[in-house]
């Protein structure tokens, strides 16, 4: 038995509740510590990246998705998991308002917590959609359940920018806990039953570890395919550390403007993916090699305006450049994870989870990297020239590395589609 429509949407309503708790600490707290604690970027940027590089493991949660386990039970906790790291992650913005040092000690805890418990959820989410999902539906279920994860992150992070103007550390606690205690009440109640009632995989795999990565490494297009997802995800995430602070600092925007900020270009990244969805699985409209491609350059054309309004300064339109380049980044990634979810089932058998893990420890530590060097590099700058210029430079250069990854997804995709949607059922 597989994965009904009905239960592929309870599982991207796990998703959903990733996206929410996710976009907080890498959205809202990274504005805080950069524009109201005057805090290089530099900081936030390696915190974020150290959660990102706990995520490396990913390929081991992966592996042992494959050679049996209780996925749920990962699932699960590692959503809690997330939840304590975001709650501590909170607590310290608070004490490094006072006490620089401990607060570090606290983030770089809470940090920790937050890359554990995105590995584990969300590999082994993916573990589970990967192996019980039909071949057909793979890239139609990618499509439903990122959508909905954009969806969780557009909304939370529109809400609480809504909600957190004028800004307390009070509201900030408050606002928190209650996005954390729903995102682990929807988890549990999404997932529960599923695995059970479903057919993941036979026996148990004794290969090791190792032996199986390395089997999955030696594949030419999985290889390639690792490539591509970090060298896009690098340019993907450059501006995600950044963004904010950008409007913050050029802009003038408020905590809860620049926060819905974020939660418009996710809004854009939605409609984006929503329209590769629509216009590849409905209308059959062109390939997923093609929709990534597109979607690559148009992120850079829209980076290009971005880092040319910086001159204007305020009243510049940074809201809807913002958004066109969320629309583009969503066009990419729907048919990018279409990509992925297609290429798991192929090779090696009993290796899905082996392969979303390795692509999915490329795409964090791309995050991780692509994040941490655009922080880097806009410190070094406003030492040396004015703010809009720095940004300006990095947003460039992300520009440039999308077109590089434009490229490469010419040369190494096939023209896979997204299989038409079937109702409950069929």
């Amino acid at each position: 038995m597989k994965l009904s429509w009905i239960q592929i949407v309870r599982l991207g309503l796990v998703q959903m509740a990733l996206g929410a708790i996710v976009v907080l600490t890498t959205s809202t707290l990274n504005r805080l510590m950069v524009v109201e604690l005057s805090l290089p970027a530099i900081l936030p940027g390696l915190l974020v990246g150290l959660h990102y590089g706990i995520q490396i493991t990913r390929p081991n949660w992966g592996f042992k998705s494959d050679s049996g386990g209780n996925r749920t039970r990962w699932i699960i906790g590692g959503m809690v998991i997330l939840a304590l790291g975001a709650n501590l992650a909170t607590l310290g913005i608070l004490l490094l308002a006072t006490s620089f040092w401990i607060g570090m000690a606290v983030s770089v805890a809470a940090y920790t917590l937050i890359g554990i418990g995105v590995g584990a959820s969300g590999t082994s989410l993916l573990a589970l959609l990967a192996t019980t999902t039909e071949p057909c539906r793979r890239p139609a279920a990618a499509t439903i359940t990122w959508l909905m994860m954009i969806f969780g992150i557009a909304a939370t992070a529109g809400t609480v920018g809504a909600a957190l103007d004028p800004y307390t550390p009070a509201l900030l606690v408050r606002i928190v806990l209650i996005v954390t205690g729903i995102a682990c009440v929807m988890t549990i109640l999404s997932v529960n039953g599923i695995e059970t009632r479903v057919t993941a995989e036979a026996a148990p795999d004794p290969t090791p570890f190792r032996e199986g990565l390395a089997e999955v490494w030696n594949e030419p297009r999985t290889r390639n395919f690792t490539i591509f997802v970090f060298l896009s995800m690098t340019a993907y995430f450059m501006q995600e550390l950044i963004l904010e602070p950008y409007a913050g600092l050029v802009f003038a925007f408020t905590p809860g403007e620049s926060t819905t900020l974020s939660g418009a270009q996710n809004g854009g990244v939605f409609i984006g993916m929503l329209l590769v969805g629509i216009a590849a699985t409905g209308l059959k409209i062109g390939s997923l090699r093609s929709w990534v491609i597109a979607g690559c350059a148009g992120s850079a054309l829209a980076l290009v305006v971005i880092a040319l309004i910086g001159a204007q300064g305020p009243g510049a339109p940074l809201l809807p450049a913002t958004v066109a380049l969320g629309f583009f980044n969503g066009m990419f990634a729907v048919a990018a994870i279409g990509s992925m979810m297609a290429l798991a089932g192929e090779g090696r058998g009993r290796r899905e989870g082996t392969r979303m893990g390795l692509w999915g420890a490329a795409q964090a530590m791309a995050a991780g990297f692509g994040g941490l060097v655009g922080a880097g590099i806009v410190d070094l700058l406003r030492l040396v020239s004015p703010d809009a210029t720095a940004f300006a430079t990095v947003f460039l250069i992300e520009a440039g590395i999308f077109v590089a990854a434009a490229l490469m997804a010419a040369a190494i995709m096939d023209r896979w589609r997204i299989s038409p949607l079937m109702v409950p059922g069929e």
